[in-house]
């Protein structure tokens, strides 16, 4: 496993972040434990988490793993911003919210401090500034090392390293968006301010729930109900079958194969090589249901995808534009 610094701080973090929303829900205590044990083992250090994952539950389990390990090889990262009870205050990004999360969320992980605290998302309803400044309080007192966001747009993210700057604050230094071969729309605003201001990207979803993994073909009337894009299917998760199920999806899905093939790997590998090699990305997060799945995905790192083949899959997975994206860019070849 390689590391890489996180955005334009001193952060070290390996090229393959462990996601775990799976740990308390798809995965048992058990198997979440295997996974850690094996994203260890590989060299991972970056885990990262959040307080609404599986009500909490996943924060447990990350931390009882967590004790007996040496904390300071560990990169811990988790979110605040969405509902973790009925009160009006329990949620969103107010100090009074992130302030009374944050000691949850440590006692749950069974740690003193946070390596990255992140915005879930975009709150309209709590100023930026109050969100920001209660983060900075964090670092100074000990409790958060680094703070990112998570879901911002690309307007959002300009704003919210504005703030720090013209305040003082402490600055972003990641963002977690959705990115993958069938999910590029990030490229049009979001990672360029990434890329300008130095904000490490750190893509959630890089298999889209298994769509790029080969598990799914041209030809299949409906996906297994036993895999995740079959829950999904049932429970209205973004990744579901009927929003992915049509030619674009199956044209990438086809070139990944071929790919993949050619070039003897998994096609989940592939994948993932193709967004490590993208231009801003620090590293994607791969999460799943079982240790064989984890095993798999973990191989996608210490290679290196020949430049032809990562020119296949950016061309045949390049998203259709809209105003004002397609204008711009046609504007552009004009001069």
């Amino acid at each position: 496993m390689e590391y890489r610094f996180l955005g334009k701080s001193g952060l070290k973090v390996s090229e393959l972040a462990l996601g775990t929303m799976t740990f308390g829900r798809e995965a048992s205590k058990e198997e979440s434990f295997k996974m850690l044990d094996l994203y260890a083992s590989e060299g991972g250090n970056f885990i990262d988490t959040a307080n609404v994952y599986s009500n909490g539950k996943s924060e447990e389990i990350v931390g009882e793993w967590l004790r007996g390990k040496d904390r300071e090889d560990f990169v811990v990262a988790t979110k605040v911003r969405f509902p973790v009870g009925q009160g009006p205050n329990r949620a969103g990004l107010s100090r009074k919210h992130i302030l009374w999360s944050v000691e949850q969320s440590l006692r749950r992980l069974n740690t003193d401090y946070l390596d990255l605290y992140q915005f879930h998302a975009w709150d309209d309803f709590t100023p930026l500034e109050e969100s920001l400044s209660t983060m900075t309080e964090l670092v100074e007192a000990g409790k958060v090392r680094y703070v990112g966001v998570s879901n911002f747009t690309g307007w959002q993210l300009q704003r919210a390293v504005d703030v720090t700057k013209e305040l003082g604050l402490q600055p972003i230094v990641s963002i977690q968006p959705l990115y993958n071969l069938l999910d590029r729309y990030l490229e049009l605003e979001v990672l360029p301010v990434a890329q300008r201001e130095g904000v490490g990207v750190i893509p959630w979803s890089p298999l889209r729930g298994g769509w790029l993994t080969g598990k799914y073909r041209r030809g299949m009337q409906a996906p297994p109900e036993d895999t995740r894009i079959g829950i999904a299917e049932k429970f209205g998760w973004s990744e579901s079958w009927s929003r992915y199920n049509n030619e674009r999806t199956w044209k990438v899905v086809d070139r990944l194969l071929e790919v993949s093939k050619e070039v003897g790997r998994e096609p989940s590998q592939v994948a993932l090589r193709w967004l490590l090699q993208r231009a801003g990305v620090t590293a994607p997060i791969v999460g799943a249901r079982n240790v064989q799945q984890l095993k798999v995905n973990l191989g996608a790192a210490g290679w290196v995808l020949e430049s032809k083949y990562v020119d296949l899959l950016t061309e045949v997975s390049e998203p259709e534009l809209f105003y004002p994206y397609d204008f711009v860019r046609n504007a552009q070849r004009r001069r």
